[in-house]
């Protein structure tokens, strides 16, 4: 929903004053805004770099183009997050076109293993008791903790996939085809060449003789660049495992979140090739071959920070590139690429104008062509650590206007931890996740460290990611009483 209110804004009029100095005078008419009335003091309206959209004069200074209309029209947008009933570990997402959202669970599976969190009733919730989550991972012989929990929701054919890491002993993966319902036996997806760390797995739309997606995994493993391999029947079977970069490739084995696209293409974000920036890697053939795609990083710098290798990567609904990185400033920073990375739009800082001091755990996620959120967590002061979400609507136009809510309230911090979002913390570990599901509403899984819970958080009322902007339905207040 958006409503109109009226502000003051500076027309550029000047009138002669009376003194030696013929000063100017300007004048301030009231005018209507096209921004809402009753906007939550955890919502901000902000163009690159923190600029005030609401600050005409902040406005006026950054020679901002303003052009509040069609998709870059504002929306009253409302952040909050819903508890999942059981602690997290770096939680990766899914969402199915059943409207069932998932999070792994660390250790909270049968016999200790890996459990896969189904929330049913979140998505559309009229209530907060429309909402229930369980673990669906049941099988007679369940596949021991993995130290890094991950799971994967193929966004074309809704296959739910479990992996499972364990150093020594190689890589364990299983999928589930009705909702986590039933799970296919384990199948062992790589041999063991070395301790195994830092694992990503995802799907692109290239049918293969034996699925009609590819898959691939990477991984941190003996070699100076990650190391992938490939699955073209859906995870049954997997190749070898191969160099995730150019054979020549000094970026160190850690990588950022896999992510497909509608063309084929499998894109994941590290550090380059030569040691320095970040860059994004891409492969057109399953993850069996990758080259390297610099960011636009020369005047940002890249993050000296424990998880300053995590440079995300997202693919909207027509094959476009989205990326989030964190600068040398630790603030986040983001950039999009209409031609399959070859080249990359300015890089645009977009944390909210309030008091950050910095950012962590950058995630990004894409919907409909130019649509994006980007996830954080964020130091409001005296290490107060909170989730962030950004949204950009009309991220390909001249001055695309960001959105950005504080998921959690004031007195409601996720982490009081000194240095959070610059180490691995409590629950967030070393990464976050973000997935948008099909009216267009963007869902992060985060950790509420303090109670330890896991959490999704999301856009109660807003801009849609997909379709229409104004066709999300409201949704209920979450919030610490879901904990």
């Amino acid at each position: 929903m958006r409503t109109g209110a009226i502000v003051l804004t500076v027309l550029m009029l000047t009138v002669p004053l009376s003194g030696c100095f013929g000063n100017e005078e300007q004048i301030f008419v009231e005018q209507e805004s096209a921004f809402p009335d009753e906007i939550p003091s955890t919502t901000w309206y902000h163009y690159s770099g923190g600029v005030n959209a609401m600050d005409p004069i902040a406005v006026s200074n950054a020679n901002i183009t303003v052009n509040l209309t069609g998709d870059n029209a504002p929306y009253l947008a409302v952040g909050s997050y819903y508890g999942i009933g059981m602690s997290t570990f770096e939680p990766t997402i899914g969402i199915t076109s059943m409207d069932n959202i998932y999070m792994s669970s660390w250790g909270n599976g049968p016999s200790g293993s890996t459990a896969v969190i189904k929330c049913t009733g979140l998505i559309e919730m009229v209530s907060l008791t429309d909402y229930t989550c369980q673990n669906v991972y049941n099988p007679l012989l369940p596949v021991p903790n993995s130290n890094d929990p991950y799971i994967y929701v193929d966004k074309w054919t809704d296959r739910i996939m479990k992996f499972d890491m364990h150093a020594l002993l190689g890589m364990t993966v299983e999928f589930s085809d009705d909702e986590g319902g039933s799970w296919q036996n384990g199948q062992l997806a790589t041999s063991i060449y070395s301790v195994q760390d830092h694992q990503t797995i995802g799907s692109a739309l290239l049918p293969a003789p034996g699925y009609p997606t590819t898959w691939s995994f990477c991984v941190n493993g003996n070699a100076p660049h990650p190391l992938c391999s490939t699955s073209f029947d859906g995870g049954r079977t997997w190749t070898s495992e191969v160099s995730g970069a150019p054979i020549s490739c000094q970026s160190g084995g850690l990588t950022a979140h896999i992510e497909g696209g509608v063309n084929g293409n499998l894109y994941r974000g590290n550090i380059g090739c030569d040691g320095d920036g970040y860059s994004i890697y891409k492969s057109s053939n399953g993850g069996l071959t990758w080259t390297e795609h610099p960011l636009p990083t020369e005047e940002t710098g890249t993050a000296d920070t424990w998880n300053g290798e995590e440079a995300q990567v997202a693919v909207d609904d027509e094959g476009n590139v989205h990326a989030m990185w964190n600068g040398l400033d630790n603030m986040p920073y983001y950039s999009y690429s209409t031609d399959e990375g070859i080249t990359w739009s300015a890089p645009m800082m977009v944390a909210p104008p309030t008091n950050i001091s910095g950012t962590g755990f950058p995630v990004i996620t894409a919907g409909a062509a130019g649509k994006v959120a980007l996830g954080y967590v964020g130091d409001s002061g005296n290490d107060t650590w909170n989730g962030y979400m950004t949204i950009i609507t009309d991220a390909f136009g001249e001055s695309p206007l960001m959105t950005t809510v504080q998921l959690n309230g004031f007195d409601d911090p996720l982490d009081t931890e000194v240095g959070c979002g610059y180490n691995r913390c409590g629950g967030l570990g070393d990464f976050l996740d973000m997935s948008v599901d099909q009216y267009g509403r963007p869902w992060f899984g985060l950790s509420h460290n303090i109670n330890d819970i896991g959490i999704f958080g999301t856009l109660t009322q807003g801009p849609s990611l997909r379709g229409m902007i104004d066709g999300l339905k409201e949704i209920p207040i979450g919030g610490p009483q879901t904990l």
